[in-house]
């Protein structure tokens, strides 16, 4: 943008696991004017499930061209600006998210042959059916010294493009024999919108380089023997093209779709990338800014410089040059459940809301309740990188109340997100502060408090409500013009709330206790590094005892 005072404007599309929201946003002050949201209509709550197996999750692509139709075209009339003045669309959507396409790239599941068969379905990120599959492929990178999972921090997993691509293959050779790719959702959506065929089809390094084992290190994905070896033929969905981050442009809005949503024919639309990985540049991700996006799940972004020659990190969900800004080192960790825990617990086993349960969780100390919890309930995604792990409660009596097992399940999950953040200080990333984002960062005081006192360190909050979309709404600008480059545009953009939630002293020296005793049950039943601890079991006959002598100094009894 030659003058930045031009009034100028950009579009953020962030498709989540349950609803898909676009929002329109002022490129020389990242003001939102507008957001629509649309819950996607297919499945429960968006969700394709099977009452069979409990690990199975899709989604039908028939509510991604819809999503995209209705939440645009609202929030451009909502914001009430001349469509002529918006420069550019961003895309982030949730991953890894493989949809298996015909040649010309159109979904399986769109087509008649297929519209109830689960396997032509877009792989939804939490579907853990190919965890067996995420197994072979670890052992076998290990046992031929191949280097492909020490990107993503040894060990692949079944939330993953070939577990799942892989997984297909054997179970149902049908959908298989027609699928001539795999496109991940963030690459797919960009595509739809501009109707770019699959030869064409940009593929983002984002999604590329932490979910399909992608690095310029091995010349793009692993070898065709690599793949073969895991199932004859597996090879044939290994695409050649050059991954590529999201300040370059995926194609140009179609006219079918400029019409349909009330915007000029031609508006470039940036290359895709995972939603937590946009969240990150939304809440302004920097060297020594470690942002957590806090929602069903948590996922954890860091940048180095590309320069910063740092080793790989174990446990962690990958290192992937440029997946989240230009010209750094993509870092990403999580969980695998997060709010996904606290609705389980609130909605499925009390039936309480959770503004109840907060309510009466904040009365009570850290310690008080002499439980202690395992976040494990979707698996672990990071550090143990294993979905065959599951929850945990120790220390429950005949007095236990639900507000006690509610805070030691948030109490759990940011003990979990502590372990990430000492394992990428240890391998030498900075951590100068924290930036968090998302419904829980947003909607529970009581989790950010919890947070800010076990990390010992204080919380900040983005500015915005809606830093996935923000993020997206970034790279619509610069793939625009309106910005030259990511890092103006974050400045401009995107910021940190002036409150934010400061660690209490003597909060932290208890949990410091509580945390002890939380990474004795991690080892135990977790292992370190997914490697079972030497002696673990023994660890754990003072375990309960340790709880009641911690609940009897909250308490005041001891």
């Amino acid at each position: 943008m030659s003058n930045r005072n031009e009034e100028a404007y950009s579009i953020g599309v962030d498709y989540g696991t349950n609803s898909v929201r676009a929002i329109v946003v002022d490129v020389r002050t990242g003001d939102e004017l507008a957001t629509s949201v649309w819950a996607y209509a297919h499945g429960e709550d968006g969700v394709l499930l099977d009452e069979r197996d409990p690990n199975l999750a899709r989604q039908h692509p028939a509510d991604y061209d819809e999503g995209f139709v209705l939440t645009v075209r609202a929030a451009v009339a909502e914001a009430g600006i001349d469509p002529a003045l918006v420069v550019g669309i961003g895309i982030d959507t949730t991953g890894s998210t493989p949809i298996p396409v015909d040649a010309h790239g159109v979904a399986l599941g769109l087509k008649p042959d297929f519209r109830h068969d689960l396997e032509a379905m877009a792989w939804l990120w939490k579907d853990h059916t190919s965890h067996e599959e995420a197994t072979e492929i670890t052992a076998r990178s290990r046992e031929q010294g191949a280097p492909y999972v020490s990107k993503c921090g040894g060990a692949y997993s079944s939330e993953w493009y070939w577990s799942k691509a892989l997984r297909c293959a054997r179970i149902n050779p049908r959908v298989a024999a027609a699928t001539h790719s795999w496109v991940e959702l963030a690459d797919y959506v960009p595509a739809l919108v501009t109707e770019t065929a699959l030869p064409a089809l940009k593929r983002g390094i984002c999604a590329a380089g932490h979910k399909a084992m992608y690095h310029p290190d091995w010349g793009g994905l692993p070898s065709a023997e690599f793949l073969d070896g895991l199932s004859p033929g597996l090879s044939r969905w290994r695409y050649s093209s050059k991954a590529v981050p999201s300040n370059r442009i995926a194609g140009l809005l179609a006219a079918s779709y400029a019409h349909r949503v009330g915007l000029p024919v031609g508006v470039p639309v940036a290359v895709g990338a995972i939603d937590a990985h946009h969240g990150a540049v939304g809440a302004g991700v920097a060297p020594g800014t470690f942002v957590k996006i806090m929602g069903t799940s948590s996922c954890d972004c860091m940048v180095a410089p590309l320069d910063a020659a740092l080793p790989d990190i174990p446990g962690v969900c990958g290192m992937v040059p440029e997946s989240i800004l230009p010209g750094m080192v993509g870092i990403e960790a999580g969980q695998s459940a997060v709010g996904d825990i606290f609705h389980w617990f609130s909605h499925r086993l009390v039936g309480m809301s959770h503004a109840e349960l907060s309510e009466a969780a904040s009365k009570l100390k850290p310690g008080e309740s002499g439980l202690v919890a395992l976040d494990w309930h979707n698996g672990n995604r990071n550090v143990l990188a294993d979905p065959l792990l599951s929850g945990l409660i120790v220390g429950e009596s005949l007095h236990t109340t639900p507000a006690e097992i509610y805070r030691a399940l948030i109490e759990a999950t940011a003990f979990g997100a502590l372990k990430i953040i000492e394992r990428v200080e240890e391998y030498g990333v900075r951590i100068d502060r924290v930036v968090n984002c998302g419904g829980i960062a947003e909607k529970s005081p009581l989790a950010m408090q919890v947070y800010a006192d076990v990390c010992a360190r204080p919380m900040l909050l983005s500015r915005s409500s809606q830093a996935p979309a923000l993020g997206a709404a970034v790279f619509g600008a610069v793939v625009g013009g309106a910005h030259a480059n990511v890092a103006t545009a974050q400045r401009a953009m995107t910021g940190v709330r002036s409150d934010g939630y400061q660690p209490d002293v003597a909060r932290a020296e208890v949990y410091r206790q509580l945390y002890g005793v939380y990474s004795q049950l991690h080892d135990a039943f977790g292992g370190v590094d997914g490697v079972e601890a030497p002696g673990s079991g023994g660890k754990l006959h003072g375990v309960m005892k340790e709880l009641l002598s911690i609940r009897g100094r909250a308490r005041g009894l001891a």
